[in-house]
């Protein structure tokens, strides 16, 4: 079902043990991810924005592990990341990064007051349903490419058709794709997408550091997303917004970028 992550992050542990650099020994903190998800790198990046180390279990989403009976009985949806935190288990990104920031309040990953919170969640909210869902598409098709994706149940087969009908979620998504991966049309709106979600940060950039002011995890939400557009080489999105890529140079330098970016966390070419 899963593997032990052979590269582990510098706060996570190394061959499935404890961390030695666990700020809090006492919590036990597993994380059930895959390196170049962008669902789990978000979760990677507030863990390290905490300082937290966990047990890092590596589901490789390539090679349809998700969908085994195993991990299904973790996470019923089917998809990474998972947290499992003193045994109880939290799923959906968003919904491990706010939990996490509730359970370890230091260092806080929102502002204090309600409305600037409102703020963050309307952002949080508008990142996963635009930018998170546009980016899939375009990914898959690199993938699809260069022999990762699927390599043993091309789309249109048989092999493909029973791989995608043990999928709790995106199903009929994953079967938009055809054997040369997913159309021009879709791929086209995906690219309007995010050079929308783009134009909107640039706005909100305007005279302020991050998203909403101090480093949030509306930040957290956005930056895998533009990560993974430059893997695609399609960061000429941006290159007409200099306060969006002025806001990456700057999501970068933050010392937890290297940590849940470890190797192999990148898409390859």
């Amino acid at each position: 079902m899963s593997k032990q992550d052979t590269q582990a992050p510098r706060t996570g542990p190394q061959d499935g043990s404890r961390s030695e650099q666990l700020d809090r020994p006492d919590r036990d903190i597993i994380l059930y991810h895959f390196p170049i998800s962008t669902c789990s790198q978000k979760v990677r990046l507030a863990l390290a924005e905490k300082k937290l180390g966990y047990e890092s279990r590596i589901v490789d989403l390539l090679a349809g592990e998700q969908t085994s009976e195993a991990y299904l009985a973790v996470n019923p949806n089917g998809v990474v990341p998972t947290l499992v935190h003193d045994g109880h288990v939290v799923v959906d990104s968003s919904v491990i990064c706010e939990y996490l920031d509730d359970v370890f309040p230091n260092p806080p990953l929102g502002p204090a007051s309600s409305i600037e919170r409102a703020r963050m969640r309307a952002w949080m909210r508008y990142l996963e349903e635009v930018p998170t869902v546009a980016i899939r598409a375009p990914s898959l098709n690199k993938l699809l490419s260069n022999g990762r994706l699927f390599s043993d149940a091309r789309p249109g087969g048989d092999a493909f058709a029973e791989r995608t009908g043990k999928m709790p979620l995106r199903k009929h998504f994953y079967r938009e794709m055809g054997p040369d991966g997913f159309r021009a049309a879709m791929v086209e709106a995906s690219l309007d997408s995010l050079r929308s979600t783009l134009e909107r940060a640039e706005r909100a950039l305007d005279g302020s550091p991050y998203l909403i002011g101090a480093f949030s995890m509306a930040d957290i939400l956005l930056l895998p997303t533009v990560v993974r557009m430059e893997d695609l080489k399609i960061d000429g999105l941006w290159h007409d917004l200099p306060n969006v890529a002025n806001w990456y140079a700057r999501c970068k330098a933050r010392p937890s970028f290297d940590v849940a970016y470890f190797s192999g966390c990148r898409l390859p070419n």
